[in-house]
């Protein structure tokens, strides 16, 4: 297995790296710690704006497809399955006008965390974990237009297969994954994955689904014809947030406990390479075009930039304070 590592002499190549062709956008980026949203220029790999977020804490966020607005749910000021406040309010931040332009209101403390833009149906779906719940909004009015039940607690984070049709929560506590019919807004399954799982993305083609194992090194990996455990991918040590590059060929990992990011060859299922990133990496994202890797690291307020044809670090992006969340806003 390769193993690259992180090191502190990267300005040059940085600058190199970034003159490159980027795709039109810009990196989202929720700040736990400053309850802020940072905009980044990928073209320069700075930091552009930030944004309030007029909440206690923002985690997660989604971008309209347009690129014009993000969806930031306010958490509240725990962690997930820990005591503190209810968060029952989401921001609809303007991204050109840099301000908020719109709240939706749970009505009650109900966590809402995890948000995603179904292109397929035009919705937004946002898991509200104290309800064990995914809620459905209307963009265009910004109400709340049903609700889907997990059967779980602290449903936290969802993955949606592209054509709207099913949904996959990873459940914290319980260890668990719900499968969801979208259309019919029911429960299909409940699969029993470790004594804690977290985080939760699908392949390109939505043939399988990962989670990570809390308490094993390694990513469960899900068919999601069969809704079964298909097998396991070994890992160096605990996973955490994953994304598939575009052509389908990766599954990009990052390794809170060790500060290393991990390749997976998805046609061996096995690690071919590590990055050394910064303290606590959380959250993974694949740029468009799938030459770079964001990888958001909370303990040191940057997102680490990822070259996946190497791979090495190329740079590290200065956000906010316990940087988490992170999306892709469409350029014009």
């Amino acid at each position: 297995m390769k193993r690259t590592l992180f090191t502190g002499s990267l300005l040059a190549f940085a600058m190199s790296f970034a003159s490159a062709e980027t795709p039109s956008g810009t990196l989202l980026v929720t700040n736990k710690g400053d309850r802020s949203l940072s905009l980044i220029d990928p073209s320069t790999n700075k930091q552009i704006a930030v944004i309030p977020e007029d909440g206690v804490t923002g985690h997660e966020l989604a971008a309209s497809p347009d690129g014009k607005l993000a969806y930031v749910p306010i958490y509240g000021d725990a962690g997930v399955g820990k005591v503190g406040s209810d968060g029952q309010l989401m921001r609809v931040i303007d991204l050109e006008k840099k301000a908020i332009v719109g709240t939706v209101d749970f009505g009650t403390g109900v966590r809402p965390h995890c948000p995603v833009y179904c292109k397929a149906t035009g919705l937004l779906y946002v898991t509200t974990e104290n309800n064990k719940t995914v809620s459905i909004i209307d963009p265009a009015t910004l109400k709340i237009v049903g609700t889907i039940p997990t059967e779980q607690e602290q449903s936290h984070m969802l993955a949606i297969t592209k054509d709207g049709k099913r949904g996959y929560t990873a459940n914290v506590g319980p260890g668990t994954v719900s499968v969801l019919d979208l259309e019919a807004k029911k429960v299909v399954k409940i699969i029993p994955i470790s004594k804690m799982t977290q985080r939760i993305s699908l392949s390109q083609d939505d043939k399988l689904a990962f989670t990570a194992d809390q308490f094993d090194p390694s990513i469960v990996v899900i068919d999601t014809a069969t809704n079964e455990v298909k097998n396991r991918i070994v890992l160096p040590d605990i996973g955490y947030g994953t994304a598939t590059t575009p052509d389908g060929k990766s599954l990009v990992v990052a390794l809170i406990n060790i500060n290393e990011v991990a390749i997976v060859d998805l046609a061996t299922m096995k690690v071919t390479a590590t990055v050394k990133v910064p303290k606590a990496p959380q959250e993974v994202l694949i740029r468009p075009d799938g030459a770079v890797a964001y990888v958001s690291c909370d303990a040191s307020a940057q997102v680490a930039v990822i070259d996946l044809k190497e791979p090495k670090v190329v740079t590290l992006i200065d956000a906010g304070k316990t940087a988490d969340g992170l999306a892709w806003a469409k350029g014009k």
